[in-house]
């Protein structure tokens, strides 16, 4: 039965009423968990995306603290300088042997420790808290112990290795080019250890041990069981550290600086301390800036890189 004019008006007049009603729940639905995550992104575009865009900027304008007047827009003349400087190139390759020279000891080293570890023997637990000791010492009073080590004069190191045949008499190896490099690196892998061996030893600890008693039931031996389910199950947290460990080492100067601050001939000097003298010693923001902003599209490369690669093996897996 038909309704009549009036009741078909009235329903008419509701329709639109409804539907906003409809829409205007759809978006509440749709905004609300922005609302409750918006004093964390609010956060973090005051605290990180405005540091990085304000840096950012410093690379095409002349910001030199000691010159009054500096400050204005110069364009990619700074990255025109970065391409023609020696001592950044230099700086490059020496930030690579730092990197992946700490990072190799450090993750290999790691590795065994986090291995020993998951062993049960008496004393582990203090064991475990003495191998985190390195990571909770303050970088600025490690590069100092690491500094009188390598001094004959206070330190017992060239001493060792002069009656272990490795040197020909006692000397400080951070006062020559060839072999200064060394020192930070040890220092470094000294202090990182705790990083990969306390991860590993996580992700360790989480293999259900049912894998290793059918592997063994089934006549694997340690080696097999090793590269079989060890492995496997620990190629994500690899991943995910090797990434986060090589970006960290690469910006990671406060070594460097403190035990031979970039030196002799800026031998020791990477990217990250040569961001630090020209910020910070010779007063030009601007360069500095852009030798930053150099380091942060490689960086950024190098992680999209293994992302990609991670994802790649994961899916042909």
């Amino acid at each position: 039965m038909v309704g009549s004019p009036v009741t078909l008006l009235a329903d008419a007049g509701k329709r639109p009423v409804a539907r906003r009603g409809v829409l205007s729940r759809k978006w509440s639905g749709i905004l609300e968990p922005y609302l409750y995550v918006s004093p964390a992104i609010i956060l973090i575009v005051a605290v990180m995306l405005m540091p990085l865009v304000l840096g950012l900027s410093y690379a095409f304008r002349d910001i030199r603290i000691l010159n009054p007047f500096s400050g204005g827009f110069i364009g990619l003349a700074h990255f025109q300088t970065l391409m023609q400087d020696s001592a950044f190139f230099q700086a490059l390759l020496n930030t690579a042997w730092w990197t992946f020279g700490s990072l190799l000891f450090q993750f290999s080293l790691g590795l065994i420790l986090a291995l020993l570890l998951n062993r049960h023997f008496v004393g582990r637990r203090l064991v475990q808290a003495l191998v985190f000791l390195p990571w909770a010492v303050p970088t600025f009073l490690s590069g100092l112990n690491w500094a009188w080590l390598f001094n004959p004069v206070v330190g017992p190191l060239p001493h060792w290795f002069t009656a272990l045949g490795i040197m020909d008499s006692p000397f400080n190896i951070l006062s020559d080019p060839d072999l200064a490099m060394w020192g930070p690196i040890v220092a470094n892998i000294w202090f990182g250890i705790p990083f990969f061996a306390i991860t590993l030893l996580a992700a360790l600890q989480s293999i259900p041990s049912d894998l290793y008693e059918a592997a063994a039931i089934d006549g694997a031996t340690t080696r097999q069981q090793f590269f079989s389910i060890t492995l496997p199950f620990l190629a994500p947290t690899i991943a995910i550290t090797l990434m986060l460990r090589t970006i960290w080492i690469a910006n990671f100067a406060d070594l460097i600086v403190v035990m031979t601050n970039g030196g002799p001939a800026d031998s020791t000097q990477i990217v990250a301390s040569y961001i630090f003298t020209q910020a910070f010693r010779r007063l030009d923001f601007g360069y500095a800036s852009a030798i930053a902003a150099v380091l942060l599209v490689l960086l950024l490369a190098y992680a999209l890189s293994v992302i990609a690669l991670r994802r790649a093996m994961s899916h042909s897996s």
